[in-house]
């Protein structure tokens, strides 16, 4: 229902900061409830931040502190600006829409390609 494009993600060095955006069409993007997945190699898929139509934000604790959620309806994209970068960073980021927080990640939203982010020395 909604198509999400991601860019931003690259090769950064421990420390470093990077913005991944997201990009919304073919929906109405001011009632979506969006946010941001991750997947290391080996490991789950983790909700890393969300935030609501409403613009209230969650984060997993493991980038509280670090990363921020944002939003901006006038250009319908959604950013994670990502601080004080770890190695344990590294994965594919992808950026996710639902019409609820309770649906993000499910069958009822939608995904974006992903982008990489590579967190190395």
């Amino acid at each position: 229902q909604v198509q999400l494009v991601e860019s931003g993600g690259g090769l950064v060095q421990p420390g470093g900061s990077l913005r991944l955006s997201c990009a919304a069409s073919g929906s109405i993007f001011s009632i979506y409830a969006m946010g941001w997945y991750r997947q290391a190699p080996g490991k789950q898929l983790e909700l890393v931040a969300a935030i609501t139509s409403g613009s209230s934000t969650k984060y997993a604790d493991s980038v509280k502190g670090r990363f921020t959620i944002s939003r901006d309806n006038a250009k319908n994209t959604v950013y994670l600006q990502m601080n004080s970068l770890k190695p344990e960073d590294t994965a594919v980021y992808y950026c996710n829409a639902g019409l609820s927080v309770k649906r993000l990640g499910s069958d009822f939203s939608s995904w974006g390609q992903g982008t990489q982010v590579t967190v190395s020395s």
